[in-house]
């Protein structure tokens, strides 16, 4: 089976809204405007990028990311693998960045029982919930900034369900105050 890691920016209070700027969120672009840049507190994300082997991204991340991301050199592995978008509205992916389209969570757990390496959610608050409420997310990758955002999409949901055990395999708190948080879920 193949595992699911789910790999976000995230305030102290959870919020995952609007980190690199995209409109229409007040304290939007927030990892740039409110915390130093510190170079060392990025590894784990080209780690991803050599250790992932597909893309998966709900429906509002991609059309997000399908214009921008096949011109950034810095996403050459992401652009070079396999990526789906689980939406039930998108009627085609977009040609700039082409996806397969998978219809739900089911089809989803049907992804992850197929041959293949680790897949990366990455943004996709909606969906990164919807699948933790499934019970398929693995791993989570988080840099946790140290701000405290108030209103915005949550990495969490909300949702009265059984506790959700975690093991904390990495960590590391660099000189700006964000922290990686690597976190298995135990099952």
């Amino acid at each position: 089976m193949r595992t699911l890691i789910v790999t976000a920016f995230v305030s102290l209070d959870g919020v995952m809204e609007g980190p690199g700027g995209e409109p229409g969120y007040r304290n939007s672009g927030w990892t740039f405007n409110d915390v130093e840049f510190d170079e060392a507190a990025y590894e784990i994300k080209g780690r991803e990028q050599e250790e992932t082997t597909a893309l998966l991204l709900g429906r509002t991340s991609y059309e997000a990311f399908a214009p921008v991301w096949p011109t950034m050199d810095e996403f050459a592995e992401y652009n070079a693998m396999p990526r789906y978008v689980v939406s039930t509205t998108l009627e085609k992916d977009d040609p700039r960045w082409p996806a397969t389209i998978l219809r739900s969570v089911d089809d989803v757990a049907a992804l992850k029982e197929t041959d293949g390496g680790p897949i990366a959610v990455n943004g996709s608050a909606t969906l990164g919930r919807s699948l933790a409420d499934a019970g398929l997310v693995d791993r989570y990758h988080l840099l946790v900034f140290p701000l405290l955002l108030g209103a915005g999409k949550r990495l969490f949901s909300e949702s009265d369900k059984d506790t959700t055990k975690l093991n904390l395999i990495e960590h590391e708190v660099y000189g700006n105050g964000i922290q990686k948080q690597v976190f298995d879920v135990v099952r």
